[in-house]
C-alpha cells in the first residue's frame, strides 16, 4: 500500500514533496485536488499511513477532506499545510483532529521528519489497538504486580472472603472488581461502599437497609447493600474506619449469613462475598483495640498486598501511556505522546498518590501541555522543582532526574554542572571524613595528592575551611 498521500492542486509542491519522499524509501501517491482523494479514501482497501493536504485548493478544501478523512479513519495522522498561516486556519486543523500543521514555505527535510513522526505514530497507535482487543483489567509488569494476577487467578473459581491492604491510590477497588468479574459471582451484582465516606449514624442502614418508621424520614422500606448485593459481591472499602458497633453486625453477617434491618425483627438471609480494603495495618488497629480482633480474622481469610508505585517504577511508561490515550478519549482529542526523558523523570518521581495520582497527572498533560509530545518542562511546577528531601534513595535516581531537570532548563551546561558538582561533592565529602587532610582524602578517592589539590583550586574550593595541601589539620 502507498505509506503518503499527498495532496496539493500545486504540482511544484507535489514534487518536492514526492522527491524528498523517495530519498528516504517512503512510497507515495499524489492528488491534485481533495475530491480525488476522498474518492480514493472510499474507495481503497487500506488507508494511507499518512495524508498531507493543502488546506485551501479549489473546490473542497483541506479541512473538509481532514473532516471526511477522520470519520472514516479516526486513527489516521492528517498533516494540514498552508500559505495563509493564520490563527483560524491552525485553530481549525487542531480542533479537527490534525496531526500537525505545517506553514508554508516550510523546509523540505523539516516536512519529511514530522511524516516520519506522523508514520511512527500510526504504527504505535495500530499496535496499540491490537493490544487494547486483550488489554487486561489492570496494568503491570513489575514483579510486585504478577503476584497479583496470580493471586486473582488461583481465586477465580472461589468464594472466600478477601482482605485487600494497599495505600491509597493504588487501586484496591480495581482488584475487588477483577476478583468478581474472574469468579463464579460474576452474573450477579457488585456493590461498592467506602465506609469512611458515610456518616456513622446512616451507615448502619446503608449497609443492612431499614424498615418503614424504623426512624425519623423513614418513610418506606429501604434494601440496604447486603440486599442488593445478593448473589454476588460487596465491597468494604476502608473497612479500618468502620465503627465498633456496625463490627459487631458485620461480624454476624459474617458467621451466619443473615443480618435484620434497622428497626426490624425477621432476619435476612445474606449469600454475598465480602471483599474488604484498607490502607491501614488492621494487626495495628486490633492491638490499639479500635478493630475487633474476631473480625479482623474473618476478614483476613485470603489478603492480597497492592505495591505502591515506588515498588512498581518499571510499570510507570505503560500507565502513562494508557492514561493519556484515556484522556484524549474521555475529552475528545488527538492522544499526546511523552518523550523519553519524561518517562525517566516520571520514573524516578515519588508518587505519593500512586496510581491515582499519576492518571490525575496525565489527565493534566493532557489538557495543559502545549505540544503533542510531552517534555520534561510541560510538567507541573510541582514536580519539576521539588524539594531534596522528595528525591529518591537511589543516587542515580536522583541523578536521572537533575540531568533531565537541567535538560529541560539550562541546555548546554549539562555536562559541566554536573560533572563539577559531582567531584565537588565527592572531595568535600572525603576531606570531612579525615578532618580536611587532603592526602587521606586523596587516598580515600583513589586519586593522587596533586589530583586534589589541582580539583579543589579548579572547583573553587579553596575558601573551606581545612589546611593547605599536604597538611594535617590540627588534632
Amino acid at each position: 500500500m502507498n505509506t503518503v498521500w499527498i495532496v496539493d492542486d500545486d504540482r511544484s509542491i507535489r514534487w518536492v514533496i514526492e522527491k524528498a519522499l523517495s530519498r528516504e524509501n517512503i512510497s507515495y501517491r499524489s492528488f491534485a485536488s481533495a475530491s480525488e482523494a476522498l474518492t480514493a479514501l472510499e474507495t481503497a482497501p487500506e488507508p494511507p499511513k499518512v495524508l498531507v493536504s493543502d488546506i485551501r485548493m479549489p473546490g473542497e478544501s483541506g479541512l473538509g477532506l481532514l473532516q471526511r478523512a477522520k470519520t472514516l479513519y479516526p486513527q489516521l495522522p492528517v498533516i494540514i499545510m498552508t500559505a495563509y498561516s493564520d490563527l483560524e486556519s491552525a485553530v481549525s486543523a487542531f480542533q479537527g483532529g490534525a496531526f500537525e500543521y505545517l506553514p508554508k514555505p516550510f523546509d523540505v527535510d523539516q516536512a519529511v521528519a514530522l511524516v516520519q513522526r506522523a508514520i511512527a505514530q500510526n504504527a504505535h497507535q495500530q499496535g496499540a489497538q491490537e493490544e487494547a482487543t486483550v488489554a487486561p483489567e489492570i496494568l503491570g509488569q513489575a514483579p510486585s504486580m504478577q503476584e497479583v494476577f496470580r493471586a486473582i487467578g488461583r481465586l477465580a473459581q472461589s468464594h472466600a472472603t478477601v482482605l485487600i491492604n494497599g495505600e491509597s491510590g493504588t487501586g484496591k477497588e480495581l482488584v475487588a472488581r477483577a476478583l468478581h468479574r474472574h469468579s463464579p459471582r460474576r452474573d450477579a451484582p457488585f456493590i461498592a461502599i467506602n465506609t469512611a465516606a458515610i456518616p456513622r449514624d446512616l451507615l448502619e442502614s446503608e449497609l443492612f437497609g431499614h424498615e418503614r418508621g424504623a426512624f425519623t424520614g423513614a418513610a418506606t422500606q429501604r434494601r440496604g447493600r447486603f440486599e442488593q448485593a445478593d448473589g454476588g459481591t460487596l465491597f468494604l472499602d476502608e473497612i479500618g474506619d468502620m465503627p465498633a458497633e456496625l463490627q459487631t453486625r458485620l461480624l454476624r453477617v459474617l458467621s451466619d449469613n443473615h443480618f435484620y434491618r434497622v428497626g426490624g425483627h425477621q432476619p435476612v438471609r445474606a449469600n454475598v462475598r465480602v471483599i474488604a480494603a484498607t490502607h491501614q495495618h488492621l494487626e495495628d488497629r486490633v492491638r490499639q483495640g479500635l478493630f475487633r480482633e474476631d473480625l479482623f480474622h474473618r476478614l483476613n481469610v485470603i489478603r492480597l498486598r497492592l505495591p505502591p508505585m515506588r515498588e512498581r517504577r518499571e510499570d510507570i511508561p505503560i500507565l502513562v501511556r494508557h492514561f493519556l490515550q484515556k484522556s484524549a478519549q474521555d475529552l475528545g482529542v488527538e492522544p499526546k505522546r511523552i518523550s523519553e526523558p519524561a518517562l525517566k523523570y516520571l520514573q524516578a518521581l515519588p508518587f505519593p498518590g500512586n496510581v491515582r495520582q499519576l492518571e490525575n497527572l496525565c489527565h493534566w498533560l493532557t489538557v495543559m501541555a502545549p505540544g503533542q509530545t510531552i517534555e520534561v518542562a510541560d510538567l507541573p511546577p510541582e514536580m519539576r522543582d521539588r524539594p531534596d528531601r522528595e528525591m529518591p534513595v537511589a543516587w542515580v535516581d536522583g541523578l536521572a532526574v537533575e540531568a533531565d531537570r537541567l535538560i529541560a532548563t539550562s541546555p548546554g551546561e549539562v555536562f559541566d554542572r554536573l560533572t563539577r558538582e559531582f567531584e565537588r561533592t565527592l572531595i568535600r565529602r572525603a576531606l570531612t571524613a579525615t578532618g580536611g587532610r587532603r592526602i587521606d582524602a586523596a587516598l580515600l578517592l583513589g586519586i593522587g595528592r596533586n589530583t586534589i589539590t589541582r580539583k579543589i583550586q579548579e572547583l573553587g574550593m579553596e575558601d573551606n575551611r581545612h589546611p593547605p595541601a599536604g597538611e594535617d589539620a590540627p588534632s
